[in-house]
């Protein structure tokens, strides 16, 4: 791997077709921002350095760029080729190898643009294109070749004619360029095109012009380079990422009964032999411990910690709590912003009643406890240790521990005699 190594992630634009007040890199897959993928793809490869360049509400997709990644602001967004300039600055003293990756291409593997830089060092190109062949290319540029099958250009699809729109090779918009071939040539681009911007893609055919060497590499998997420029692109991309996160964790030893209707999402983490059953959502920041059983139809929200060897069945919603080894709660609960001790059963129907309009309070349930069906525990309140309530209690107070509590209000059960 090239030692001089830079990388630009281009994530300046609006996303018009996403419909959104959003910055299209801010739109999540799998529970996180794209860009977040394309950010960490590009640490994967060990750069001398990172630029990322923004530019619509740039200060608020500035707050997901990690502090080591340099930031450039387009502030005119007048196409790829000046977002490519502006970010130069940054790559003052630098010379070697740039890499450009764009912050909606949140699928790429860092196999293949290895293998890109690995190709491109080889041949000593100025400039190695990934490019892609799909049987229906609609939307993207075209990779136009010469008689001796060489990379001569790439076409725009809005400046293509039909004989251009014919061609099945497309151009992904992944280029590994020659620093120095790179800078030379940006100062030529015009923008003589029907949208009057400044496409990167005419670096290419400048290159050409000058006898610059233009390599291009096929990559096997059309989707892994996926641009996400609409909401159906955006699920697409779920179904894909989602897909390779069950992968993941099957392979890690996870037990998912139904990949296709299991939704864990980026950040999650499941120990070994735990088993997941269909229709569960696991959403960020959920850990759960080994050998548990979750769902079916369970969500798991932020903040839940489940320990080892714990049951959680069908119909329930834990969010903000931690849950204790070898506990039970089968059907049918709401279980927020709690601390529940090793070795409880939870009924059919419990609730934890944690807002109350304004603020949202804590529960305590102790280990060994007992709590009946439909019990509804209003917080803040402690269920202190081995202590039961009867089904249908209705607890605003503090359980003593080993005691019995029933009734609504619930009430604290008197031994006889």
């Amino acid at each position: 791997m090239d030692k001089k190594l830079a990388i630009i992630i281009l994530a300046a634009g609006k996303g018009v077709r996403m419909k959104s007040s959003l910055p299209k890199v801010m739109h999540k897959v799998c529970g996180r921002p794209m860009l977040g993928y394309v950010v960490d793809l590009a640490f994967s490869l060990n750069p001398k350095r990172i630029v990322a360049v923004l530019g619509h509400k740039h200060e608020l997709v500035r707050k997901e760029v990690p502090a080591r990644v340099r930031v450039a602001i387009q502030k005119r967004l007048s196409g790829t080729a000046d977002a490519v300039k502006v970010s130069l600055k940054e790559l003052k003293g630098l010379s070697g190898t740039v890499v450009i990756l764009y912050g909606d291409v949140p699928l790429l593997k860092r196999e293949t643009v290895k293998g890109l830089i690995k190709r491109h060092l080889e041949n000593n190109a100025d400039v190695t294109l990934l490019t892609a062949d799909l049987k229906k290319p609609k939307g993207y540029g075209r990779v136009l070749r010469d008689k001796y099958s060489s990379v001569c250009g790439i076409v725009e699809e809005k400046e293509a004619d039909d004989f251009d729109k014919d061609i099945k090779e497309i151009n992904t918009g992944i280029m590994c360029f020659n620093k120095k071939s790179l800078e030379s040539a940006l100062g030529k681009v015009r923008a003589d095109n029907k949208k009057k911007e400044y496409y990167l893609t005419d670096v290419i055919k400048i290159l050409y012009s000058r006898g610059g060497l233009i390599e291009g590499m096929k990559i096997e998997d059309a989707n892994e380079a996926m641009g996400i420029n609409s909401r159906v692109e955006l699920a697409k991309a779920n179904l894909l990422m989602q897909s390779k996160i069950n992968e993941d964790f099957m392979l890690k030893g996870v037990s998912i009964i139904d990949p296709g209707s299991t939704f864990i999402n980026y950040g999650a983490k499941i120990g070994q032999d735990s088993v997941i059953y269909p229709f569960t959502v696991i959403e960020s920041d959920v850990k759960i411990g080994k050998r548990c059983s979750i769902g079916p139809f369970a969500r798991l929200r932020e903040g839940a910690h489940i320990l080892d060897d714990v049951t959680l069945g069908n119909f329930l919603e834990i969010t903000r709590a931690k849950i204790g080894k070898n506990t039970f709660a089968k059907h049918f609960c709401y279980i927020a912003d709690t601390r529940v001790g090793n070795s409880v059963n939870i009924g059919a129907g419990t609730v934890t009643a944690n807002f109350d309009g304004l603020n949202k309070h804590n529960t305590v349930i102790k280990d060994k406890v007992f709590i009946g069906s439909d019990t509804i525990m209003v917080a803040p309140v402690k269920v202190g240790k081995g202590s039961k309530t009867g089904a249908g209690a209705v607890v605003i107070r503090d359980i003593p521990d080993g005691k019995t509590a029933v009734g609504v209000p619930a009430r604290i059960l008197k031994k006889k005699g």
